[in-house]
């Protein structure tokens, strides 16, 4: 039987289809080829050509499973949208506004195409065999407060799956517990030694809780219900601007107007003048790799997270750059060293500030004037099911005291400092 054909990444793709030659526009701009240029055309153009200038958005429609030809009805709006949200999305790329020619009779953006990181992504990524193992016995917790209903690790019976379910809701696939006998063989006596595995989880849980905070107030609690994530920003996404956003489906958090809540004079003007500098926002996703975030606004925007260079000074967003806030391989390896005894507990909450440097270490945390907190729910909801080792060698189940059940409770207090 033929091996199923792995898929592409879009920097691979869309590099094959530039040496092709098949897409009419779509060429090299250097000849080190770490530029290229990519027809740009709006379908409202009189000289518009379905077969010409939508081919290529077509082509990576066709090519992600979105477009069946033939079958489904044409739309080159939503296959560019489609295209332009992977751009944003991806760490590869990064639009070139000064060689871009959007005004001309046949318009174009130009893109650079970012230096592969030294360690190969491959090798960042957790191996689909890779598991947390924790030596333990069947004493230490109880079979079916832990076990998940799977035949292969002898939960065979409907009683049995009932009792040993955990209730995983929507989100995570995978994340199950397992007991399995060091032996081989599914145990039923008490006497066998058994490990505690944690099979690597699929994370398909892109959800994010975002807290908006004026000076330490919270003035906005909200969790995105789209895959796309959710912009930040002061008004509305601009209808109509597709050279800035175009239609795409991401989630709207816009700042609320200083009034909502009771400020001094001189702050509530400060914030004034601030926020019409973030109309254009930022934009934050979950991606199954990690957490990632992208600045549109003219506004300075700085951060402190799991994988901020500094912790002392500030970390300020480059405009118009993917930036990479958690990494999920990073995550599940501290997440593993957690559960066994051998790490702290690993960091995931990741805070936005706008407008003032951050960290800051003349200045408490609640005295900025705009801080957004960003919590990606599946490291909440991992670290609320997976059992640790206690200071006696029996597991305990973690419980994560200022969420709720299932992570999505109070709002964390903004840390003095």
């Amino acid at each position: 039987m033929d091996e199923p054909v792995k898929k592409m990444r879009l920097r691979e793709w869309l590099i094959a289809q530039i040496d092709s030659g098949k897409y009419a526009g779509l060429t090299w701009e250097n000849e080190d080829k770490t530029m290229f240029r990519i027809p740009w055309k709006h379908a409202a153009k009189q000289d518009y050509s379905l077969n010409e200038d939508a081919a290529l958005f077509k082509a990576w429609a066709v090519y992600k499973g979105k477009y069946r030809e033939g079958r489904d009805k044409a739309d080159p709006t939503t296959w560019k949208t489609r295209l332009r949200c992977a751009f944003n999305k991806s760490t590869d790329f990064k639009e070139v506004p000064e060689r871009s020619q959007l005004d001309v009779s046949e318009p174009y953006k130009v893109y650079h195409i970012q230096a592969e990181p030294e360690t190969g992504r491959d090798s960042e990524s957790p191996q689909p065999e890779s598991q947390v193992i924790i030596q333990t016995s069947r004493s230490s917790v109880p079979l079916r407060n832990i076990v998940t209903h799977h035949p292969q690790f002898g939960c065979n019976s409907e009683s049995e799956a009932r009792d040993g379910r955990v209730n995983s809701r929507e989100g995570l696939a995978g994340d199950h517990v397992y007991y399995w006998s060091n032996t081989g063989t599914p145990q039923r006596d008490g006497s066998a030694p058994l490990s505690i595995v944690v099979p690597t989880p699929q994370i398909s849980d892109l959800r994010v809780r975002v807290c908006l905070f004026y000076q330490g107030q919270l003035v906005v609690d909200v969790t995105t219900s789209t895959p796309d994530g959710c912009f930040l920003l002061q008004g509305q996404v601009p209808l109509g601007n597709e050279r800035i956003y175009g239609p795409c489906t991401a989630q709207q958090v816009p700042f609320p107007p200083p009034g909502v809540i009771p400020l001094p004079p001189g702050i509530a003007e400060a914030m004034g003048r601030l926020l019409p500098h973030l109309e254009r926002g930022v934009l934050v996703w979950v991606a199954p790799d990690g957490v990632f975030i992208k600045r549109f606004c003219q506004g300075r925007v700085y951060w402190s997270g799991p994988l901020a260079q500094h912790t002392d000074r500030p970390n300020k967003l480059d405009r118009e750059r993917t930036c990479k806030l958690l990494d999920t391989p990073i995550f599940l390896k501290e997440l593993q060293d957690y559960i066994q005894g051998a790490g702290p507990k690993p960091r995931y909450e990741i805070d936005l500030c706008f407008g003032e440097e951050f960290p800051d270490a003349r200045q408490l945390k609640t005295r900025k004037l705009i801080i957004a907190q960003v919590v990606p729910l599946f490291a909440v909801n991992l670290l609320h099911r997976c059992p640790r080792m206690g200071t006696e060698g029996r597991p305990r189940l973690h419980t994560h005291n200022t969420m709720g059940e299932e992570g999505e409770g109070q709002p964390h207090p903004l840390p003095q400092r």
